[in-house]
Parts: C-alpha cells; sequence; structure tokens
C-alpha cells in the first residue's frame, strides 16, 4: 500500500512540475543584455524604444523616468551616475536640455554620447537662448529618430540591419500622421493661441500657428496676479479664442484666464510624459489635431 502511495505521490509531483515548467512558474536566469542604452529621458525614450523594438539583447531605459517631464533643473542622483557607468550608448535630446552633461562626460569620459539634435533648426528666444522642445515638432521628431537609428547602427554593428528596419516603420507612421496633420490643421482660420510652457514654438512653426503669448515661461512657476491681468486684457484685445494648458502642469491660472477672459480653455501635450507604449508620441500628436480642430475652426 505504501508502495502505491508513493508512486501516486511521485507521479503527481512530476505532473505539477511539468504544468509549472509549461506554464513559466519555473524561475529562469534572464539573459544578460549585449547592448545596453540610457536615454536621458521621456521623448528620445520613445524614439530609442521603437528603432529597438524586438531586438534580443538590446535593453533601453529611461534614466529619468516616464513621468519627470521636461529636464528643468533637473539634478542627477548617484543612482543616474552608476547606471549610465554600465551603458554602452547615453541618447540625450541635445539643444541644452541636458543641463548636467559636463558632469556626466567629467565624471564617466568614456561614455559614448549620441546627441539626437543634430541638423535640426533652432529656434531661439528674445536672449538668443536655444529652445530645446524641438521634439514637439514632428518634422524636428523625424530627424531625431534618424540620427538615432544611425548612431545605434554605428555603436553596435550587429543589429544595424534590424535598426534601420524599425527606424524605416517608425519614419513612415511619423510622416503619414505629418501628412493628415498639415491636412487637416493648415485650412484653420484661427491661428492665434495662447500657452503656458515654452515648448510649442517648434510644434507652432510646423503647423503655422502664432503664439500671442507665453504665459508661464517655466512649468514650475505660477503667474502673479498682474501677469493674469495682462494675459487677460491682451486675450481680450486681440480676439484670442482658444488657451492651451499642459497636462504635465498644474492648470489653475489657465483657468482663471480662460474664465475671465471669456476664452476656451483646452489641453495640448508636448508628449514630455507619457506610457510605456510605442505609439505613444503618435497618439499624442493624433489628440493635439483633434484638439485643434475643435479649438481653431
Amino acid at each position: 500500500m505504501k508502495q502505491i502511495f508513493s508512486k501516486i505521490t511521485a507521479g503527481l509531483l512530476a505532473a505539477v512540475l511539468l504544468l509549472c515548467t509549461l506554464s513559466g512558474c519555473v524561475r529562469r536566469t534572464a539573459e544578460k543584455p549585449s547592448f545596453r542604452v540610457m536615454t536621458s529621458f521621456y521623448p528620445v525614450y520613445i524614439m530609442a524604444v521603437n528603432i529597438t523594438n524586438g531586438i534580443d539583447g538590446v535593453q533601453v531605459s529611461d534614466m529619468a523616468g516616464q513621468q519627470t517631464g521636461c529636464l528643468h533643473d533637473y539634478q542627477l542622483q548617484s543612482s543616474d551616475m552608476q547606471a549610465l557607468s554600465s551603458a554602452d550608448l547615453f541618447i540625450i535630446n541635445g539643444a541644452g536640455m541636458e543641463s548636467f552633461m559636463t558632469k556626466v562626460t567629467d565624471q564617466l569620459p568614456k561614455l559614448t554620447v549620441l546627441d539626437s539634435s543634430t541638423n535640426v533648426p533652432r529656434i531661439t528666444d528674445e536672449t538668443g537662448e536655444v529652445n530645446p522642445h524641438m521634439w514637439v515638432s514632428i518634422s524636428s521628431y523625424i530627424i531625431q529618430v534618424q540620427n538615432i537609428a544611425a548612431g545605434l547602427a554605428k555603436a553596435d554593428h550587429t543589429h544595424a540591419v534590424q535598426y534601420q528596419k524599425n527606424s524605416d516603420v517608425y519614419l513612415k507612421k511619423l510622416e503619414n500622421l505629418r501628412t493628415r496633420m498639415h491636412t487637416a490643421l493648415d485650412p484653420l482660420p484661427n491661428r492665434n493661441i495662447i500657452t503656458f510652457h515654452e515648448a510649442f514654438p517648434y510644434f507652432a512653426k510646423e503647423f503655422d500657428l502664432n503664439i500671442v503669448q507665453t504665459v508661464q515661461r517655466e512649468p514650475d512657476s505660477q503667474p502673479s496676479a498682474k501677469e493674469l491681468a495682462e494675459s487677460i486684457r491682451l486675450i481680450r484685445s486681440s480676439g484670442v479664442k482658444a488657451v492651451f494648458a499642459e497636462p504635465q502642469y498644474e492648470q489653475s491660472a489657465a483657468k482663471i484666464i480662460a474664465q475671465e477672459s471669456g476664452a476656451s480653455m483646452y489641453s495640448l501635450d508636448p508628449a514630455a510624459t507619457g506610457s510605456n507604449d510605442v505609439n505613444a508620441y503618435l497618439d499624442a500628436m493624433e489628440k493635439n489635431m483633434q484638439t485643434l480642430q475643435r479649438a481653431l475652426r
């Protein structure tokens, strides 16, 4: 009887082990990546994951995290430097967005850095400072994707063909969206807008929009009562019909200005934060197109 029980027990144990193996509950050692890519922040991360999508052995990480937003006054952490020390390639936006780069290159002189802003036409403010929010323009974004694809192929020859194939697929999607956006937005009668952050000059230039005023040049600041009053007077006198806030930041000032001026408030997304979805940028720009169609008709 004991022998029969033992055989039954052994058989059940073998069956459980087999089921666990088939269902994946047996712990496996993760494959060590052969090429590690670190990106500075979310927009560049989305570019990189599209180009590296489905390529075995290539790991892409986002240093600042998906919800950090623009790197205004970003302070490097010791964990950032540690992560960068093991990276094979560090992809940055460039154009001054990563103000901490001197520290990175001083401490990690052998780190290969890929600046995605190469050959992207710059926009400067009245003081001559370069605006780094170039990815918000879909045409600038396309150049950045091309730069990253070329840089990845140069740094990692093993996967060069795959990088090119992935970038070709992504670029086609971007170009199709750009065409549809121009078809939808170019005929709109109203071109004047009010924004609350310096994120949209490239986008405005792309679609021939006139930014009458930027209320908050820095997203973490709040306009004074005097600035709010001036914005309200400007909207009333200029006939601006739409005020655009950003989903990443506090919108109380935008709501006050819209209520007091009679303008409508909308949300325009610079795609500086978002989900871990390869289509995140495409989805954000699609939504922006729909929003502008409603706001400027």
